[in-house]
């Protein structure tokens, strides 16, 4: 059962009837398109059901359940049981590493992922915490139903193996990119994988979440996001930053950004790569 955070900065709560209007709408497509195969594809954001074909997609959506995140729901704790799989249609999820009390950020999941893949590794306990940074809606499954529906289909076991790839290669990454890349490079980063992770511009963060989250000094972050902004990269108001200059952005970033876009976009071709920090 998802449980709700209790201190970590995030949007503020104002888009919780938007998600509720989204979910309603896609359970009713759930209840009639995927009790028998379909003959047209119904309309599925999230990027890994969105490939599957019409007969995986019917196979795997009798057992999803639409599901509306709210921020600060904890999706998932760190030596837990993993009971479900979030597949995210809208909102952003943070996956961290929670420790001794301190906690880092190793990836930031939206539409073109899921929550709860730590299964896929051979165990049922989760490694990581999952906390919804901004809200939205998703599509949950029972891991006992997704183990089920794998052995059954191939190319969802496929689909599943090959964002679970990209996403251990984006955790090592991150992990790297925070002894080897300064803050500006790390924070660009950060801005333009969460906007890709939501397809939107307009970021609902604090500059005490991107301090947390990569353990920079929160001064060192508000003297770099006001430098961006003087750049005309970013504006910023109350709670949100907007990305305004998106390819100046991307060159502000370090390499890291461009290998993790990689490896959701094509997996083998960036984890093949002799020298991912060169």
């Amino acid at each position: 059962m998802a449980d709700r955070e209790s201190a970590t900065p995030g949007a503020p709560d104002c888009s919780r009837d938007a998600a509720l209007k989204r979910v309603s709408g896609t359970r009713q497509m759930f209840q009639r398109p995927f009790t028998a195969q379909p003959k047209k594809r119904p309309f599925i954001r999230n990027a890994i059901l969105a490939r599957l074909s019409l007969e995986d997609l019917a196979a795997i959506g009798k057992c999803l359940e639409p599901v509306v995140v709210e921020e600060r729901m904890i999706l998932q704790e760190p030596k837990r049981h993993v009971e479900h799989v979030y597949f995210i249609e809208a909102g952003l999820v943070s996956l961290r590493i929670v420790a001794a009390g301190s906690m880092l950020e190793t990836a930031v999941i939206g539409y073109r992922g899921v929550v709860g893949a730590s299964f896929l590794w051979g165990g049922h306990i989760s490694t990581h915490q999952s906390v919804v940074l901004f809200p939205g809606s998703a599509h949950r499954i029972r891991v006992e139903d997704l183990h089920r529906v794998m052995k059954e289909r191939p190319e969802v076991r496929e689909r599943l193996y090959e964002y679970v790839q990209a996403l251990t290669f984006q955790c090592v990454q991150t992990g790297l990119c925070g002894v080897r890349h300064d803050r500006e490079q790390r924070l660009a980063s950060w801005l333009c994988l969460a906007s890709d992770a939501v397809d939107a511009r307009v970021l609902a963060v604090t500059h005490d979440y991107l301090s947390s989250v990569l353990g920079l000094r929160r001064a060192g972050v508000t003297e770099t996001l006001i430098r961006f902004e003087e750049q005309g990269l970013i504006s910023k108001t109350r709670g949100a930053l907007q990305i305004d200059e998106r390819k100046l952005l991307e060159q502000k970033a370090c390499c890291c950004y461009k290998l993790i876009s990689s490896a959701y976009d094509s997996p083998q071709s960036v984890l093949s790569a002799n020298d991912p920090m060169s």
